[in-house]
C-alpha cells in the first residue's frame, strides 16, 4: 500500500510487471528516478559532510580499486544480487536498471561538478542531495519495475528471516556503514541528515508517484 492519496503498490513478477500497463509513463518516472538518484549521491559527495550508508561503503571501496565511485556501486550491485539467489528473489527491469544507471549517473554528475569551497554551499548540497534522493526513490519504486538491488536484498532477509523490514533494514546499513568505515569511506552529518528523513521523504512523496497499474486478469 502506499497510503493515502495514491494508487497500490503491487507485488507482481517480473512478466506480470511488463504486462501490467501504462508502460510509457513508467518507463519514462523508472529511468528519471533513476538518474536523479544518482544526481542525488554525487550532490552528497561533493558536499563533503557524510554519504548514504550504502555509499559510505561504495567510497570505502573506491579507495582500493582502481574504479570510479559509479563503477564501484555497479559492481557492488551486481554482488548483491548474486544474494538474492539463496534468498529467491527474482529481479525485474528496475532491477537490472538500478544496478547500471545510478552509477552511470553519479559519474556523469562528478564530472561536471566541483566541491565547492564556501560551508553554507556545501550544506546546500547535502540538504539538496538527500531530498532529491527522497524524490528519486518515490519516482523509481512508483514505476513498479522492480526493487533494487539493496532493497531486494533488504525484503528477501525480511522474508527468510521473519525479522521486521526496520529491523532487517536498521541491521543491513549499519554493517555497511562499520565495513565503509574500516575502508576509509566517509560518514559525516549527511549521513545522520540521511538516515533520519529519507524514510519520511519517501513516504510522504510515494503515494503522488505510484502509477496505478491495470487490473489483474482473473481466470474464467
Amino acid at each position: 500500500m502506499t497510503g493515502r492519496g495514491g494508487p497500490d503498490l503491487v507485488e507482481l513478477g517480473p512478466v506480470e510487471q511488463l504486462r501490467a500497463g501504462r508502460m510509457p509513463r513508467r518507463l519514462v518516472q523508472l529511468y528519471a528516478g533513476l538518474w536523479l538518484y544518482g544526481v542525488s549521491l554525487a550532490l552528497m559527495v561533493r558536499s563533503e559532510l557524510g554519504l548514504a550508508p550504502w555509499d559510505v561503503l561504495h567510497s570505502g571501496l573506491a579507495r582500493y580499486f582502481p574504479l570510479s565511485l559509479g563503477e564501484v556501486l555497479i559492481v557492488t550491485s551486481f554482488v548483491v544480487l548474486l544474494l538474492w539467489i539463496p534468498l529467491r528473489e527474482v529481479p525485474g527491469l528496475g532491477t537490472i536498471s538500478n544496478a547500471l544507471v545510478v552509477g552511470v549517473a553519479a559519474d556523469a554528475t562528478l564530472a561536471v561538478l566541483d566541491a565547492p569551497d564556501a560551508l553554507w554551499v556545501r550544506i546546500a548540497l547535502v540538504v539538496s542531495g538527500v531530498a532529491l534522493n527522497g524524490l528519486a526513490t518515490a519516482l523509481y519504486i512508483g514505476s513498479q519495475l522492480g526493487r533494487g538491488p539493496r532493497d531486494g536484498l533488504m525484503t528477501g532477509l525480511h522474508r527468510r528471516t521473519g525479522r521486521s523490514l526496520r529491523l532487517v533494514r536498521t541491521s543491513l546499513e549499519v554493517a555497511v556503514v562499520l565495513l565503509g568505515l574500516a575502508l576509509g569511506g566517509v560518514l559525516g552529518l549527511g549521513t545522520v541528515l540521511y538516515a533520519l528523513a529519507i524514510g519520511p521523504l519517501t513516504q510522504a512523496l510515494l503515494p503522488s508517484c505510484t502509477v496505478a497499474l491495470l487490473p489483474r486478469r482473473t481466470e474464467a
